[in-house]
């Protein structure tokens, strides 16, 4: 019996609408809402089914992600995206763990709807312009321009530098083991001067509701954490394609992202709103 199409490509379109939203939840939304479209098409009269859904997975996620930027004016604090468990071998395919990756995501919330529906489906995905421009229903030719502005506009704020996942993991292995002990100088030694902490409580958490900069400041800050912390274990997971940490501040589950540039840590995200730590048990599927 021949698979269905939309489930044989469920995990591709679930990826597209995450990329695109940041927000699992959402992303699955918009793929239910895209499977109820599917489910009163006649099939014989889709010629690529891949390149059916992905076109309405994005439409969809563009409905909803010019809901969400409304809504989002009017968040608590500093807003990161959902983070997910996922398994070493998405690290494998090294442009999808970087599409992924909560630095890459909250680099693609700065992008206009129509922008980063292009950057995602031609950088990550690989579309055809002219399938890119009937998803978001403009022209091949306003689809390139868009393209080029979005490739700039991440270029100018993606991280720098690439590790390897081996120094990655040792980073992050040494962050929370100097976490655990609270200790000012560990913290020190392992931070950029420039270092950016952006923390994220949604109002639900306790969190710092700008960014926090500098070395200094932020070793202060988590020390603080620390000695909440210390009580608790702190494991290495593989969050978004790479090894990040989990565990807990006052009981509430605490997931954290770093950013490892030149073997120190540049940029820390902490996600601490409970609501986006809900999927930190079951790996997430993503596929391209």
């Amino acid at each position: 019996m021949t698979k269905d199409p939309f489930v044989a490509h469920r995990s591709l379109l679930f990826t597209v609408a995450y990329e695109m939203l940041g927000s699992a939840a959402d992303a699955e939304d918009v793929v239910q809402e895209s499977w109820l479209r599917w489910a009163d098409v006649d099939h014989s009269q889709v010629r690529d089914p891949r390149a059916y859904l992905v076109r309405t997975v994005t439409r969809q996620a563009l409905n909803r992600l010019r809901t969400l930027s409304r809504s989002r004016e009017d968040y608590v604090g500093e807003w990161l995206p959902e983070p997910l468990l996922t398994s070493p071998d998405v690290a494998e395919d090294v442009e999808l763990a970087e599409s992924v990756s909560i630095a890459m995501l909250t680099v693609l919330e700065t992008l206009g709807p129509a922008e980063r529906a292009v950057f995602v489906l031609r950088e990550v995905f690989e579309l055809p312009y002219g399938e890119i421009a009937e998803a978001i229903g403009k022209s091949a030719t306003a689809v390139r321009q868009i393209g080029r502005r979005a490739r700039e506009h991440v270029a100018a704020r993606r991280p720098r530098v690439q590790v390897s996942r081996t120094e990655q993991q040792a980073v992050v292995e040494r962050f929370l083991a100097s976490l655990r002990t609270g200790r000012l100088q560990e913290l020190l030694e392992i931070m950029a001067p420039d270092v950016v902490l952006i923390a994220d409580g949604g109002g639900l958490a306790a969190a710092a509701l700008a960014p926090v900069h500098g070395a200094e400041t932020v070793a202060t800050v988590l020390a603080r954490a620390g000695r909440v912390v210390a009580a608790f274990e702190t494991v290495t997971v593989w969050l978004n394609g790479a090894p990040a940490g989990r565990f807990e501040i006052d009981g509430e589950p605490t997931a954290v992202s770093l950013v490892v540039e030149d073997r120190r840590i540049t940029r820390i995200y902490l996600m601490r709103n409970p609501q986006k730590l809900t999927r930190l048990d079951e790996p997430a599927e993503l596929t391209r």
